[in-house]
């Protein structure tokens, strides 16, 4: 193993490493806020994700000796962003992850409802996506309305470097807004915390509000938007694990991270393109050790949660929010082009769209849930009238 070892991996592992936490991190501290978590328990599950994922590829990248990217559910963060706080606050939100854990795991262990979920028609599931992210991918421009000289920075800094290399873009935008929120913003060093880790287990509590609202649909977006395009990476790079073990894994990992506020864990859809692809080493049969190193400072990187969630918020959340849909609008844009692409479920699409990007809230349960009940209704019914 050591002997497969490269230069090449090493790079390529913490290229991905870096563009997975720091294009994201900020859209994951805003979905855990956003359903009631405090700084601290923010910070706690920024933390136990990273560690997570990080020790979740190593395992899944020796055991298999395949690259098997490990990321956290972006597109969860912000189906939680725009889910905002349900009753029995974040306790009831650890809940609900619990159960989204065990729903990725039983669908590793029960074939069947893998199934089940890859049936869910992909327009469908994408315009729930779409419309989950919309509200953060709109944060941009009311960024420059509220704060032109500093919203017009990250923007023109993002769009300058996408020119040269899309890879780094966000990333850059993220050194940006750092740079400004520290010129701008008083932070005491007291408020960034140590660099050592301070993990809060908070006890879950279980509410049909929650388990329909937030686990449910963050199960449906974990495995459609995340695990399922993962392996679709893995066969386009000429490699064929067989899934279920690899859902399942990520599901325990999930399940161990809740506790600390952490909401998925799952297969990487971007990044693992940068671990399984010729870039981390023209045999691809080494190219795992891409994929371990990335484990390996995604755990580092969770030691600075704390001074990372205490800086996101003492800024303006705008700017974050500004962050979070730069990074985003690669996501919507490939949902909204795949709801959109069939003509015959276009319009059920539409009323997914629409439904969940209202914010909709019925009986606290969000409006990710019910765009897809609507969706799925105006499809059965337009697929009923052609029959």
């Amino acid at each position: 193993m050591r002997q497969d070892l490269s230069i090449q991996a090493l790079a390529a592992g913490l290229l991905s490493a870096f563009v997975g936490f720091a294009s994201s991190f900020a859209v994951i501290v805003q979905g855990l806020n956003a359903v009631g978590a405090s700084q601290a328990e923010a910070a706690s599950g920024l933390m136990a994700l990273s560690i997570a994922m990080g020790l979740c590829a190593i395992w899944l990248s020796l055991k298999t000796r395949l690259p098997i990217s490990i990321a956290w559910s972006t597109p969860g963060g912000a189906l939680l962003a725009t889910t905002g706080a349900v009753e029995g606050g974040f306790a009831a939100a650890v809940g609900a992850f619990i159960v989204s854990s065990l729903l990725i795991v039983l669908a590793g262990l029960w074939k069947p409802l893998g199934r089940w979920v890859s049936s869910i028609p992909p327009a469908l599931a994408n315009a729930m996506l779409a419309g989950v992210l919309l509200g953060l991918c709109l944060a941009p421009v009311r960024a420059v309305a509220e704060f032109p000289l500093m919203g017009l920075a990250i923007v023109v800094v993002w769009a300058v470097v996408a020119k040269f290399k899309r890879l780094f873009a966000v990333p850059a935008a993220v050194v940006v807004t750092i740079a400004l929120i520290a010129t701008t913003t008083e932070v005491s060093p007291d408020a960034l915390g140590s660099l050592r880790p301070d993990p809060v287990l908070v006890v879950p509590a279980f509410s049909l509000p929650a388990i329909i609202g937030i686990a449910l649909p963050l199960f449906i977006v974990t495995m459609a938007s995340q695990n399922i395009p993962g392996i679709a990476v893995m066969n386009a790079n000429g490699y064929r694990p067989d899934p279920g073990p690899l859902f399942r894994t990520t599901g325990i990992y999930s399940l161990l991270s809740a506790p600390l506020g952490g909401h998925a864990v799952n297969l990487a859809a971007i990044t693992a393109a940068l671990c399984a692809g010729p870039d981390a080493h023209p045999d691809p049969k080494r190219r795992y050790w891409a994929a371990v190193i990335a484990g390996v400072f995604y755990v580092l990187f969770g030691l600075f949660a704390a001074a990372a969630t205490a800086f996101i918020s003492a800024s303006p959340p705008i700017l974050i929010q500004a962050v979070a849909g730069l990074a985003l609008l690669g996501a919507f844009g490939s949902s909204l082009m795949g709801a959109m692409s069939d003509a015959n479920d276009r319009e059920a699409a539409v009323i997914t769209f629409i439904v969940t990007a209202s914010g909709l809230t019925f009986f606290g349960i969000s409006g990710a849930f019910w765009g897809l009940i609507a969706g799925g209704t105006i499809l059965a019914l337009t697929r009923w009238r052609r029959s």
